[in-house]
């Protein structure tokens, strides 16, 4: 084996980290999985025999193309009042996780399309250093200098960020209680039922539904104002599967076996307190839904 093939090798040994950890700096599949060939081609061609950490190295080549992702991403959007929701991981609802101990541990460890909702709103070096702290433990001197700053200002980044997640408590309802609740708004949808659909439906409910650069775009608050648009849920020739949406219980909207939507709810106490939708077309297609459809 040549040291090219050996450090191939080495590469692909950590791949699932690194694209872990470009999905919650990103939000987004496809930039993910361009950020950590990105940091390969880096790998390929630099110089290592220097590097002790070689797993320490390429989490900071990949942090920093992320960081300039997120840089380049914020400035386009400078101006833009699109709603946008993160890309979704969609796997099968009584996968092999509830016997399976890893594949359990894996789906305990995603990060909520919710969650990925609010670092969206992070400046991009509150979302680094958030991300790269809270979620894998990398300490602030590294942080720091990926960044461009001393390891006080990181913990400070990464205190602001803490403070922006902490204001959006997490889904506490188990998965029996997460389907049941969405089987009763579906079937409330379905019928028109307005009174059934505002009451499985918290008063500040927030409805955020990403169509796309062509789609209907909407944020919409209120159990009233989202329970007035069940129409939007009551579409034809569609079939409704359940599925995991980044480990919670959401719904995947096929129409002749291709993707329509994603549909993720937050459920607290019994109620939907938050709905993301994803029915971005060109985004819905590039969705790893192999083992799902």
């Amino acid at each position: 084996m040549t040291t090219q093939e050996k450090l191939a090798a080495e590469f692909e040994e950590h791949r699932d980290h690194l694209r872990a950890v470009a999905y919650r700096m990103l939000g987004s599949a496809a930039e993910a999985d361009d950020a950590v060939q990105e940091a390969w081609l880096r790998l390929a061609r630099t110089d290592t025999s220097d590097v002790v950490n070689l797993p320490a190295w390429l989490t900071t080549v990949v942090s920093r193309i992320s960081l300039d992702l997120l840089r380049s991403r914020k400035s386009r959007q400078e101006e833009s009042l699109e709603v946008h929701v993160p890309d979704p991981v969609v796997t099968p609802l009584g996968s092999s996780a509830e016997s399976d101990p890893q594949a359990a541990a894996e789906l305990a460890d995603e990060v909520t399309l919710a969650l990925l909702v609010v670092l969206d709103a992070l400046n991009p070096r509150e979302r680094m250093a958030f991300v790269l702290h809270d979620m894998f433990g990398v300490p602030f001197d590294q942080i720091g200098e990926i960044v461009g700053s001393t390891p006080a200002t990181a913990t400070q980044l990464a205190s602001r960020a803490r403070r922006r997640v902490r204001a959006t408590p997490p889904p506490v309802a188990d998965r029996t209680t997460q389907r049941r609740v969405l089987e009763a708004f579906t079937t409330a949808a379905q019928r028109g039922d307005f009174d059934a659909l505002v009451a499985v439906l918290d008063p500040d409910v927030t409805l955020r539904a990403d169509g796309g650069a062509d789609g209907p775009s909407i944020l919409v608050r209120g159990a009233a104002e989202v329970a007035s648009r069940a129409a939007a849920f009551r579409q034809t020739g569609v079939d409704q599967v359940f599925v995991l949406v980044n480990g919670a219980v959401g719904l995947l909207a096929l129409r002749d076996g291709r993707p329509v939507s994603v549909f993720s709810p937050v459920i607290r106490d019994g109620r939907i307190v938050e709905i993301n939708i994803l029915a971005d077309p060109a985004r819905l297609a590039r969705l790893d839904l192999r083992n799902v459809t």
